[in-house]
């Protein structure tokens, strides 16, 4: 029996939105996905807490947004366990704590994000040991070259060209060999969608039908999300 096929999906979803739902859809397609772990972040290292709408409506708007596929599933990892908000999450420990619990034979994780996000990861905290914890999906936008991704990537990361696909193939390539894991790039992946739209146009009072799903838009309205933000 082959092992779990998990991926994590990290984030603040402030709000969840189409983009992020077909990002997972893509991935969960081409990598044949048993679950797609959605995981707010309670306190991001990269953003100031006072920014961000309060843990609990981005959870709830994770979850609504989950209920509607069968593959994904809303995650506590980064969850602000006693209310102070004060914790700062980083991805290195929440990867290894996927780690331990799926740890069978075959058993395999992904790390799911945006290219702009992998452009910056040399930023992270422990980002080497990061990468020989997983594997990782960056999903790509228009214009966006994985030549773009060794970029971030110091050298002896790299495995030996003929390890992988390499810059230098015949054809082009889909993904970076390491040596400890393989940087995938997710092609087809079409939206234009960003949360800082959605919260505009909500600050603004317009639609935002078909930017989020349903369940969410329904949250956002009966909860009055959004509207007297700065």
């Amino acid at each position: 029996m082959r092992g779990r096929r998990i991926a994590l999906y990290g984030g603040t979803f402030d709000p969840i939105h189409a983009g992020h739902l077909a990002v997972a859809r893509a991935a969960q397609k081409r990598f044949h996905l048993d679950q797609v772990f959605f995981i707010p972040c309670s306190h991001p290292p990269h953003k100031h807490f006072g920014e961000l709408l309060p843990f609990p409506h981005r959870f709830a708007m994770v979850a609504l947004a989950c209920a509607e596929h069968m593959h994904f599933v809303p995650s506590l990892a980064e969850a602000e366990t006693k209310g102070s908000g004060s914790r700062v999450f980083y991805s290195v420990d929440t990867v290894r704590r996927f780690r331990r619990e799926f740890s069978d034979p075959g058993d395999r994780l992904y790390f799911l994000l945006g290219a702009d996000s992998f452009l910056e990861i040399a930023t992270w905290k422990k980002y080497k040991t990061l990468l020989t914890l997983c594997d990782f999906v960056v999903a790509n936008r228009p214009g966006f070259r994985i030549d773009m991704l060794y970029r971030s990537l110091a050298p002896e990361l790299l495995a030996r060209p003929a390890d992988g696909d390499g810059a230098g193939g015949s054809r082009r390539p889909i993904s970076i060999a390491l040596r400890h894991s393989t940087v995938h790039l997710l092609d087809a992946v079409a939206s234009h969608v960003s949360a800082t739209d959605v919260r505009r146009r909500l600050e603004t009072g317009k639609s935002v039908r078909g930017l989020v799903p349903r369940g969410v838009e329904d949250y956002i309205k009966k909860q009055n999300l959004y509207q007297h933000r700065g």
